[in-house]
């Protein structure tokens, strides 16, 4: 175990001095890119802890045409870049979307320092669309722990790029598309903020207003990007609270928002391996990306209808159209009375769907799973640009 953790440290350094090259196994190293090839602004030295960049972990032949820039924890003192950025960066390949690990500055450097790497990070991006085979409009930030924080400023202090700016990545939109959330630092300013991390980015004698200001639960607006998050309850080292406010921030928003707090789990558990309950929360995390549209390049249309069963309207039940297209959301509704709409926002993309209808009876006081009767699945529609209407007249052949 110890040869093991002494070799991969020794890679993880020998890529970050090296870019891209070969592991002493044979396994291809990562590119490395950094975010100012001639000095990032603000550097006070020369070392790799003053040139921020970007570990590059291309989707391939599986692209969708997503990214996403992940931010390692660690207090804004060390970055934990194996298990909060390696490995979810696999995990995002093999769904199509394709990984960028940052190396952003830390302590002594403070901020804005941190949050100009972020930013530059998802300009970088954005400006290096067409080599990577990704779509502008689909390029989110995701981070753990402080991490999590510098990924809950990135998507509350953004601007639209400089037209004028000379260096054309400067041109590009710092705005995720979507952020993912893990166990992250929130508040700087609460009863349960994270002390060490407020200390790191902005110092021992930091205001009472500069650390409120960094406080991201008062920094939602309506502009606010899409949001996932996860948490556990067991976590003592950054409390579940600071997930908590920043949902609730969200709903007041009216910004998308999905949060998932486990019961089990200490601070720092990354991709939870094993774990029976936790370990799902990257595929959940995946299923969020797909419905919400962001692993397709289509805009998402609204559906609506009636539905009659026996001759008479649907008095309970469900119906969902499933895209041929994997990757595409699935648009999903309750019937109540014969009657279903599912919104744009929540509907699919233009394509073939599978129709599937299912009948929950109407039991009083309410429908159980025993009452539930799948009486369409082989039925297929074609959803269109624009208002999308489907009625359908159905036989229980149960």
């Amino acid at each position: 175990m110890r040869r093991t953790l002494f070799t991969s440290v020794v890679f993880s350094v020998f890529a970050s001095m090296c870019g891209s090259a070969l592991s002493a196994d044979g396994f291809q190293l990562p590119e490395f890119r950094p975010l100012w090839p001639d000095g990032a602004p603000q550097a006070t030295g020369d070392t790799d802890a003053d040139k921020p960049g970007l570990w590059i972990y291309p989707a391939g032949k599986k692209s969708t045409g997503a990214a996403i820039v992940i931010c390692p924890g660690g207090g804004y003192a060390i970055h934990a870049v194996d298990h909060e950025g390696v490995q979810p960066a696999k995990y995002f390949n093999s769904i199509g979307v394709t990984a960028f690990v940052l190396r952003y500055r830390l302590s002594p450097y403070q901020h804005p320092i941190p949050l100009l790497d972020a930013q530059r990070a998802l300009r970088f991006v954005r400006s290096h669309a067409e080599e990577f085979g990704i779509d502008k409009h689909r390029v989110g930030i995701m981070g753990f722990s402080a991490g999590g924080h510098l990924t809950s400023t990135s998507l509350t202090h953004f601007d639209g790029g400089d037209v004028n700016a000379a260096d054309a990545i400067d041109k590009e939109s710092c705005r995720p598309d979507f952020g993912i959330l893990g166990y992250p630092v929130v508040s700087l300013s609460a009863d349960y903020a994270h002390r060490g991390s407020g200390r790191n980015l902005l110092g021992e004698d930091a205001t009472a207003d500069e650390l409120k200001s960094l406080s991201n639960e008062f920094n939602v607006t309506a502009e606010t990007p899409p949001v996932f998050l996860f948490h556990t309850n067991d976590d003592t080292g950054v409390s579940p609270e600071n997930s908590v406010s920043l949902y609730l921030a969200c709903r007041k928003a009216s910004v998308p928002v999905e949060m998932h707090i486990y019961q089990q789990g200490p601070h720092g558990v990354g991709l939870a391996n094993e774990h029976p309950a936790l370990s799902q929360w990257i595929a959940t995390a995946g299923t969020w990306l797909r419905q919400n549209g962001l692993l397709v390049s289509g805009k998402r249309q609204a559906i609506q209808g009636e539905v009659k069963l026996n001759g008479e309207l649907m008095k309970w039940g469900t119906i969902a159209f499933e895209p041929a297209d994997t990757n595409a959301p699935v648009a999903w509704a309750m019937i109540s009375k014969g009657k279903y709409e599912i919104p744009a926002g929540n509907g699919t993309v233009p394509g073939e769907c599978k129709v599937v209808v299912t009948s929950l009876g109407a039991i009083a006081p309410g429908p159980t799973a025993d009452n539930a009767v799948e009486v369409a699945n082989d039925l297929s529609y074609t959803v269109n640009d624009g208002p999308n209407s489907l009625d359908l007249e159905l036989t229980d052949k149960n």
